[in-house]
């Protein structure tokens, strides 16, 4: 006897985790009424369930025409199963599409404009260089001109010395602007392949959604 009871006591437990399980979702009539029993005959709890809440079936009526469920917020009753779907209604998607478009086209325009700004720095910096290398030039042929000047030799030596420095100076600057305009460049890239992969992401999405956009023919139907 106690055998049969725990039995029963433990199919009761997985049965209602099974139940439980079962989501679904209010279709796309706006307001669905909500009764406390199955049928027409019994009263109005709950007058309008919107389409797309989120609700756990627990049992369904003899005929299957009748629901019980319960919402995210604890609310319970009785609903015709015709408006209940396994899918969260295409409005509600397309609503969420729409959404990550937009987000879509704000990052877009954020790295747009991220990446002007790059380009803008990065035409300084090629103009930096050219400075640069202009200045080396400059200094180089000073040094040849003071090289050339044989009465002078200490005086030379120093300004030899002080011309070297400085050319050691401004090479180390090149360098450096060099390899700051090869990150730049580096970015640039990224930011442009970032750009394709959102655009990618952008079309698959509204590949998988538009199907289910397409109106459907619903079955006519009517409360009792």
């Amino acid at each position: 006897m106690r055998s049969a009871l725990l039995l029963f006591v433990l199919l009761g437990i997985f049965g209602t985790s099974a139940i439980a399980q079962d989501i679904r979702y209010v279709s796309d009539k706006q307001f669905v009424p909500l009764r406390s029993g199955p049928g027409n005959d019994y009263r109005i709890i709950h007058r309008g369930i919107p389409s797309g809440t989120k609700m756990t079936v627990a049992r369904t009526s003899d005929d299957n025409e009748w629901a019980e469920i319960t919402t995210a917020r604890g609310t319970s009753g009785w609903i015709r199963s015709q408006y209940l779907m396994a899918d969260v209604p295409a409005a509600l998607q397309l609503d969420s599409a729409k959404a990550l478009a937009q987000s879509t086209q704000d990052k877009n325009r954020e790295l747009e404009e991220e990446l002007n700004a790059l380009r803008a720095e990065r035409t300084q910096l090629t103009e930096q260089v050219s400075s640069s290398d202009s200045d080396l030039e400059a200094l180089s042929a000073e040094l040849s001109q003071i090289k050339q000047v044989s009465g002078r030799a200490l005086q030379m030596d120093i300004d030899n010395r002080r011309l070297v420095e400085e050319s050691e100076k401004l090479r180390s600057n090149v360098e450096m602007l060099q390899s700051e305009n090869q990150r730049l460049q580096d970015k640039l890239r990224n930011d442009e392949f970032i750009n394709g992969a959102l655009a990618v992401l952008l079309g698959v999405i509204i590949a998988l959604v538009a199907p289910r956009l397409m109106p459907k023919k619903k079955r006519n139907s009517s409360w009792a």
